[in-house]
């Protein structure tokens, strides 16, 4: 068997799994990590989730999600940062050392997308000395510009550095994920340029056409266009030592068995990423 010892089967990919049915399916496959999920930790439990992972010894590698920080009004941002506060709580209970943070789109017909990223800014420097406080990293991960308008106004890894160089290392970094990043003429720069900032770092492939609903476009790695082990070396390259995470919104993968796709995970993480 190949080394998959940094290889983490992110929830996201097999969707429909129940949280036993998704540690089995990487015990199974011999993937030794776990990219998690707020909504299905909450519905498993958060105690019974920590204790079932730390019995089949399984490594959780990150929480998705935070963020969403660009409401206008003020009684939703209060619940907005408390419910950010909420999951820094919840990784440090859990001992996942990253925060996923997806930081919002454009307000309801605004189109003050600077200003959207300032209210990010903002709220960062709320959250960050709490999660640092906690020993919960926040990592901003930067969405392709085709959601800059409803999901992330921070659309490239360089935008995500320049927030997070605003704070010590050690309370916010950011996510390398291949599918969003790809297409950036200067993402090798930005990557050499976040040494020491790579929270996490996410694959998959780039698959065309793309479905209507576009947030299901992901593809199994070696299904596109995406030069993944460049990209892997670069990070390695920068530092990154951590945890490889596969994350895949696709809905063919999410009917099929997930056990089979665990293993498909592991096989094609070797043969495009490693």
């Amino acid at each position: 068997m190949s080394d998959l010892s940094r290889l983490s089967l992110n929830q996201a990919t097999i969707k429909y799994a129940g949280m036993e049915q998704a540690v089995s399916a990487c015990l199974r496959a011999e993937i030794p990590g776990i990219g998690l999920w707020r909504e299905p930790v909450a519905e498993y439990g958060l105690r019974k989730t920590g204790a079932l992972l730390r019995q089949a010894g399984l490594t959780p590698t990150s929480m998705c999600r935070g963020g969403f920080f660009t409401s206008p009004d003020s009684d939703q941002r209060i619940k907005d940062l408390a419910d950010n506060r909420a999951a820094v709580d919840e990784c440090a209970e859990l001992g996942v050392p990253e925060l996923v943070l997806v930081s919002g789109g454009l307000p309801d017909g605004s189109r003050d997308v600077d200003g959207a990223r300032s209210m990010v800014l903002d709220s960062l420097a709320e959250l960050a000395p709490y999660a640092g406080e906690r020993g919960v990293r926040l990592a901003i991960e930067p969405l392709h510009p085709m959601f800059c308008s409803d999901r992330c106004v921070v659309a490239t890894l360089g935008q995500a550095l320049d927030l997070a160089s605003r704070f010590p290392a050690e309370q916010v970094g950011v996510v390398v994920d291949t599918y969003h990043i790809w297409w950036d003429p200067t993402v090798y720069q930005a990557i050499e340029r976040a040494e020491g900032r790579i929270s996490a770092f996410q694959v998959c492939d780039w698959i065309t056409p793309l479905p209507a609903g576009v947030l299901l476009g992901r593809g199994m790695m070696g299904d596109g266009c995406i030069e993944l082990r460049r990209m892997r070396e670069a990070v390695d390259k920068a530092g990154y030592t951590g945890p490889i995470e596969v994350e895949i919104f696709n809905q063919e993968i999410w009917d099929a068995d997930a056990m089979e796709i665990a293993e498909l995970t592991a096989a094609r993480y070797v043969e495009h990423v490693l």
